[in-house]
């Protein structure tokens, strides 16, 4: 792909940012590419970050597995599974991914960036899947490690593990609700978009025929809990 000097400029900048200069910088420009700039822009030869993105979350997920197997040796595997999903999760990613300053090198559509896409969670946790998927196809799995423990050091994984993240959201709502008048909860998918190896799941939480909370997540566990967490807060509210 033949790349304008602004953008060369940019991919440079972009690699002295992040501390790892690519072997084949088209691979960063793909992982910095949104689908949304490539549907505006078909009649030429660009590719998104979508494949990047796949391929990058399988590797964090690896990576972090290995280290909290390792780290976490008294744990049974569904605390490991726990913590390995607070910390793999789409609001950790996007905070990652802020903290490199991606989003001011992402390459989006007018539409993307005119709704905020360029600060959106779910754009900002993608782009950093494809990096990682980009940097583990341009160095290998060593480079890759290395960079996902730099950024999820030992410090950050132990804070994540004990933090909000953590906390079961819908089985706080559930003794809530049997503590007051024993109201029943449901969890109601309101649309799925996105491929299928990149989903987005809308839940909403319904009681009494009336939704308390939406919640949004890359599968419905998560998308119920961010619901449930939700509800629990506009509950108080209402009684506050």
């Amino acid at each position: 792909m033949k790349r304008s000097s602004k953008r060369q400029t940019i991919l440079s900048e972009m690699q002295s940012s992040i501390e790892y200069n690519f072997n084949d910088p088209n691979l960063l420009d793909t992982a910095l590419t949104h689908s949304s700039y490539v549907n505006e822009n078909r009649m030429r030869s660009y590719e998104s970050n979508e494949r990047l993105e796949f391929l990058g979350d399988a590797v964090i997920n690896l990576v972090i597995s290995q280290y909290l197997y390792e780290n976490f040796y008294d744990l049974p595997e569904g605390e490991l599974t726990k913590r390995r999903a607070a910390i793999v999760c789409e609001p950790s990613l996007a905070s990652a991914a802020r903290g490199l300053g991606l989003g001011k090198y992402l390459l989006l559509g007018k539409g993307e960036e005119g709704t905020g896409g360029r600060d959106r969670d779910s754009t900002l946790a993608d782009a950093f899947e494809a990096l990682i998927g980009a940097i583990y196809i341009d160095g290998g799995l060593e480079h890759a490690n290395r960079f996902i423990l730099d950024i999820f050091d030992n410090e950050t994984i132990h804070s994540i593990c004990q933090g909000d993240l953590l906390v079961d959201y819908k089985t706080r709502l559930q003794e809530k609700l049997q503590r007051g008048a024993g109201r029943g909860i449901e969890y109601i998918v309101e649309r799925e978009t996105g491929p299928d190896h990149d989903k987005r799941f809308y839940i909403n939480a319904v009681i009494d025929d009336e939704i308390l909370g939406k919640g949004m997540g890359k599968n419905k566990k998560e998308a119920e809990q961010n619901a449930a967490k939700e509800a629990l807060y506009n509950m108080d509210k209402s009684n506050g």
